[in-house]
C-alpha cells in the first residue's frame, strides 16, 4: 500500500487490518546518552503516527563503542527509548547491538491501523491549508551544543521539543477531514514539503511570520552555526523555491534547517481548518501553525512570502 517514498510500509493484511513498519537510527545529539535516547527512539517512532497508525512493538538497533565508553552509557541510553516507547504505549520486544567507533541508536517500529484510516504523502489539494506542529530550529541548536555554545536552558529547550511524541498530534488526524500527512525531519521543512508537493502533484505557498521556531534558533543561523546537512538541504532546494525579496538569509536556513524529531506537517481540507485547529488545541501540541497554503502546481514547487493575509 502506498507510493511516493512515504514515511513508513504499509502493508494490508486483512480488510480491516494493516502493518505499518519503519525504522530509524542517529548518532548523538545530546550530551546526556539518557536524553538522547529517549529522543531517538520518538523520532523513531513519528513515522508510524505520520502515516497515522498506531505504534505497537519495536526493536532496539544499537551501535556502540564498548571499548572506548562505558556500560553505564549505553544502558542510559536505553533506558531513555525504553521510557520514551512507554509512553507511546509500545513494546520493545528486543533488538539487536553491534560494535561501532561511535553510538549510534534507534529502533524498527511496527504499528498498526485499519487501511482507510492510513495518511500518505500524497493527496495534497490546492486550497488546502498547511499545519506544523512543531517548532523548527532543532538543527542548529543541536550543532551549537555539540559546539558547545548552547546554555543549558537552550539545550532543555531543544530536548523538550524532541522528546515530545507526536502521539498528541496525531491522535487529532482521525477526528476531522485531512489529505496529506508527513513528519519534518532530516531534510527540513521544505525538503519534506516538497516531497509532499510532489506526490500531490501541486505547489504550496508558505508564510514565514507564521512559522513556528525556536527563538534562539534566529541568532544561531545568523551566526552561521548550521549543520552540514542543512546546508545540503538548502542547496538542494535551491531551484524548487522562490523566496520573497524581503525574506533573509538566516530564514531560509531555518526552513531548510534539518531537524531532529520534528513535527507533524498535515494538508487539511480549508473547510475543515478552523475545526482542525482547535482539535490539534486540546491535544496539547508544542505548536498548531497554519503555515500556507496548497495552490495550483506551478514552475517553483514553493513560494514563500514574508506573510499570507488569508492564513490570519
Amino acid at each position: 500500500m502506498g507510493r511516493n517514498h512515504e514515511d513508513a510500509a504499509a502493508i494490508q493484511i486483512t480488510e480491516n487490518l494493516a502493518i505499518v513498519q519503519t525504522v530509524d537510527l542517529i548518532t548523538p545529539i545530546l550530551n546526556d546518552p539518557y536524553r538522547f535516547g529517549a529522543v531517538a527512539a520518538v523520532n523513531s517512532v513519528s513515522d508510524i503516527y505520520a502515516m497515522g497508525a498506531n505504534p505497537l512493538s519495536a526493536l532496539n538497533i544499537v551501535c556502540f563503542p564498548i571499548k572506548a565508553l562505558s556500560v553505564h552509557v549505553l544502558t542510559e541510553m536505553l533506558r531513555g527509548g525504553a521510557d520514551a516507547m512507554q509512553e507511546a504505549g509500545c513494546v520493545i520486544a528486543g533488538g539487536h547491538t553491534i560494535e561501532d567507533n561511535v553510538p549510534k541508536y534507534g529502533l524498527s517500529v511496527t504499528g498498526t491501523a485499519e487501511p482507510g484510516q492510513l495518511l500518505y504523502k500524497h493527496g495534497a489539494k490546492p486550497g488546502d491549508i498547511l499545519f506544523l506542529t512543531k517548532p523548527l530550529g532543532i538543527g542548529v541548536i543541536t550543532t551549537a551544543i555539540d559546539l558547545g555554545l548552547a546554555t543549558d536552558d537552550l539545550e532543555e529547550k531543544a530536548y523538550n521539543v524532541m522528546r515530545h511524541l507526536n502521539r498528541s498530534a496525531a491522535d487529532a488526524l482521525h477526528q476531522t477531514a485531512v489529505h496529506a500527512c508527513t513528519d519534518v525531519s532530516g531534510y527540513g521543512l521544505l525538503g519534506h514539503l516538497y516531497e509532499m508537493l510532489t506526490a500531490s502533484k501541486v505547489s504550496a505557498a508558505i508564510s514565514l511570520e507564521h512559522v513556528p521556531v525556536i527563538e534562539e534558533a534566529w541568532n544561531l543561523a545568523k551566526a552561521g552555526t548550521v549543520p552540514s546537512g542543512s546546508h545540503n538541504n538548502s542547496r538542494y532546494i535551491a531551484d524548487k523555491a522562490h523566496w520573497h525579496d524581503d525574506i533573509p538569509p538566516e530564514a531560509k536556513t531555518i526552513l531548510t534547517d534539518a531537524q531532529t524529531s520534528g513535527g507533524l506537517l498535515i494538508s487539511v481540507p480549508r473547510e475543515a481548518a478552523e475545526q482542525f485547529e482547535k482539535i490539534l488545541n486540546k491535544q496539547g501540541c508544542l505548536a498548531n501553525a497554519r503555515i500556507g497554503e496548497i495552490i495550483p502546481q506551478t514552475k517553483a514547487a514553493i513560494r514563500v512570502e514574508k506573510s499570507l493575509a488569508l492564513l490570519s
